[in-house]
């Protein structure tokens, strides 16, 4: 889509802001307003919209993309996105620890079991951890903690976290991320430890550096939102 408008601002709606694009108010491809909380949030996106040039690009408008999906998918869905949230701690990356070499296994207590530990004690939602790539069964009371917890987050808070969790493989490292527990830099490099201890030992291909590099852009955009939200 080329750029079909010449100025962008920021506006007051109700108690919201709203983004105009020269003097029409952004709506979302479903054809809803899209009223954002805070005026900050409003002034990110609008951002985002004033920085494309002749092609509109929304790939990577990621936070336009996020408040877009919570006002036409989530919020129409928002039970079926719980469930398919909730559903990443029955098999949780950071629950699923190297038989061998040694030397994996200890990094990996060693940047996982933290996370772990704040869960347990946040969301009173102990995860247990085994060696292998064996589904183990997690106990339902942890589940069923961490299911409250996801249904806890208003429609914005709920896409980003269903955003981070996505991409991290981890509902823990997405929480941890969304509660200001950690860093999308700091997730991301807890996500894809397996795949670093690999690179160390055979390299990295140029289409891994891309996909990891789109990865990463998306998470500090999800956690810039999140800060937003908050004004």
């Amino acid at each position: 889509m080329r750029r079909f408008y010449k100025s962008v601002s920021v506006r007051p709606s109700g108690s919201g802001y709203e983004v105009m694009l020269d003097t029409k108010p952004l709506r979302t491809p479903a054809r809803a307003p899209l009223v954002l909380p805070t005026q900050s949030l409003a002034e990110a996106i609008a951002a985002e919209w004033a920085e494309q040039t002749d092609e509109i690009r929304p790939a990577v408008m990621h936070r336009t993309q996020l408040a877009v999906t919570a006002t036409d998918r989530v919020a129409p869905n928002r039970e079926s996105v719980i469930d398919e949230v909730a559903a990443y701690a029955g098999t949780d990356l950071l629950c699923y620890r190297a038989e061998e070499p040694l030397s994996l296994a200890e990094r990996q207590h060693a940047v996982w079991q933290p996370y772990l530990d704040w869960c347990a004690v946040t969301f009173d939602a102990p995860l247990l951890v085994t060696r292998g790539i064996i589904h183990k069964a997690q106990p339902e009371v942890a589940l069923a903690a961490l299911r409250r917890a996801v249904a806890a987050e208003d429609d914005l808070r709920l896409t980003a976290l269903h955003t981070a969790t996505a991409a991290l493989g981890s509902l823990v490292l997405g929480l941890a991320m969304i509660h200001g527990r950690t860093g999308p830099e700091e997730a991301f490099a807890a996500s894809v430890l397996d795949e670093d201890f690999q690179i160390e030992r055979w390299g990295e291909d140029a289409e891994a550096t891309r996909r990891r590099a789109a990865i990463l852009a998306e998470l500090v955009a999800v956690a810039d939102f999140v800060r937003r939200l908050s004004g």
